[in-house]
């Protein structure tokens, strides 16, 4: 199992300088969160490999930072693979299965190892036909250099946001991202960049933009955002394309595409349209096993859970 990049130290050292404190113990990492109105925390450990865990040391480390339990949310194992079976009885031995999931339990993965034509013929025709299609109309892609690009980058990502209704991090986040994990490599030999901003645009005008991560052979498209105007040019489906050919510049072997619907035929589901578009390059829809959470406090554990369930209704009711 390949260690997923929101374990990476780099990543580590991001939450960190953007003021949420990233922990390392062994070879995973966590984050700490206060919780409100108490002198306790709470720990954050996404996408984690279960066999990297060393609960002594975890609770050791819990202990010390005064958090009330760790959330190990949707490690990173996928059901049906021949990890699952030791992952979960790993979890299910030390844990109890967490409320709720924060991280997206299902996901589109594409092996970009192929040639770029086998990838090519492996996508849906229409997609196939739209890539041309925006490169004949004019449609080119560019990687970004400072911090105007940024600036693209996130006004299509609010605009986007506000337009489909779903909720993004403010605007230093992302920046942040780009400062410690990218813009400091660029015009440098370094090859250890890891976050990369790519640009669609028509005669100068930006109609896309997507950040993606490159770590341990992996591709990552976790953000993005597209223009209301020429959006019969698949300036989205250029930028993808883009994107794969960028993957295996960096010597990628999988596109790990961030998330999916549970089921890609339920049009009630608000993810369906995205992930069709996402399936249609020719990957694989594939669920996560559960997320657990490891318990120090149980009263604390149980308050917090109860407050957090009231706080996702409201939030609920307001989107």
């Amino acid at each position: 199992m390949k260690n997923h990049v929101v374990q990476s130290k780099e990543w580590g050292e991001f939450k960190t300088k953007y003021g949420t404190p990233a922990v390392r113990v062994g070879n995973i990492q966590y984050t700490i969160h206060k919780v409100p109105y108490t002198g306790d925390f709470y720990a954050y450990c996404p996408k984690v490999n279960p066999i990297d865990i060393n609960y002594e040391e975890v609770q050791d480390s819990l202990i010390k930072n005064n958090c009330i339990a760790i959330n190990f949310d949707i490690p990173n194992v996928i059901k049906g693979s021949e990890n699952e079976s030791r992952a979960v009885e790993i979890f299910e031995s030390k844990c109890k299965k967490s409320p709720k999931d924060t991280f997206a339990k299902f996901n589109i993965l594409l092996d970009i190892s192929k040639s770029e034509e086998e990838i090519l013929n492996n996508m849906h025709k229409k997609h196939r036909y739209n890539i041309k299609y925006s490169q004949r109309n004019g449609v080119t892609v560019r990687k970004a250099e400072n911090e105007n690009d940024y600036d693209i980058f996130y006004t299509l990502l609010k605009d986007t946001a506000e337009r489909q209704k779903y909720y993004i991090h403010p605007k230093g986040y992302y920046k942040k991202i780009w400062e410690q994990m990218g813009v400091q490599n660029i015009g440098t030999s370094k090859s250890s960049t890891i976050c990369h901003i790519l640009i669609a645009e028509l005669n100068s005008e930006p109609v896309a933009s997507w950040m993606l991560f490159t770590y341990e052979g992996v591709l990552y498209y976790p953000y993005g955002g597209s223009s209301t105007q020429h959006k019969n040019l698949y300036a989205s489906n250029l930028i993808c394309w883009e994107s794969i050919l960028l993957g295996k510049k960096m010597g990628c072997e999988n596109f790990d595409m961030w998330g999916a619907a549970k089921d890609p035929n339920d049009e009630e589901d608000s993810w369906q349209g995205f992930t069709n578009f996402k399936l249609k390059f020719g990957g694989k829809h594939v669920e996560y096993i559960n997320s657990y959470d490891f318990v120090i406090n149980e009263q604390m554990y149980n308050a917090f859970n109860i407050a957090q369930k009231v706080r996702w209704a409201i939030l609920k009711l307001l989107k």
